[in-house]
């Protein structure tokens, strides 16, 4: 029998690019839209999330996320967590939209959660209107694609 390299495995960009660095999720996927990426490996922006993602948890075998956080870190700490349950992750930033939270409680409903890591990249304030990342944050997609590469990596090596 032989083994699959890589789970089937979705890289799920989330945020608001009218929002600035808000945006860095969605931004770290049109980064890797040029990048090499194993062929079992799909790239999505997903926005600023929503229900409509809810079909995906059951077309995926694993998921990475790649989110801006706002924390009292320093601005571009990124950080890689493996929630289990909707309580690990984050709160949305802003009020209007569903959070990533929200989205994991309905699809913890729906049944079994995917193996998912989340990738976290911290913004030091909210813009209200602006479009694109600061120059600091879009330096950094190398490192978020070379992030999401390391833990494609690992989920081959432990699947051998």
């Amino acid at each position: 029998m032989q083994h699959p390299t890589f789970y089937k495995t979705l890289i799920l960009g989330l945020g608001n690019i009218l929002m600035g660095n808000e945006g860095i999720g969605v931004k770290a996927i049109e980064y890797m839209e040029n990048q090499p990426l194993p062929e079992q490996v799909t790239l999505l922006d997903g926005g600023t999330g929503g229900f409509h993602l809810l079909h995906l948890f059951n077309e995926y075998e694993s998921f990475i996320m790649i989110d801006a956080t706002l924390t009292n870190e320093e601005q571009g700490t990124i950080k890689v967590i493996k929630p289990k349950f909707a309580s690990d992750f984050p709160r949305s930033l802003t009020s209007h939209d569903i959070g990533l939270r929200d989205l994991m409680q309905s699809a913890e409903l729906l049944g079994d959660l995917p193996e998912i890591s989340l990738i976290t990249i911290n913004i030091k304030e909210l813009d209200t209107v602006k479009i694109g990342l600061s120059d600091e944050l879009n330096q950094l997609l190398p490192k978020v694609y070379q992030t999401v590469l390391s833990i494609l990596e690992n989920k081959k090596n432990s699947k051998l």
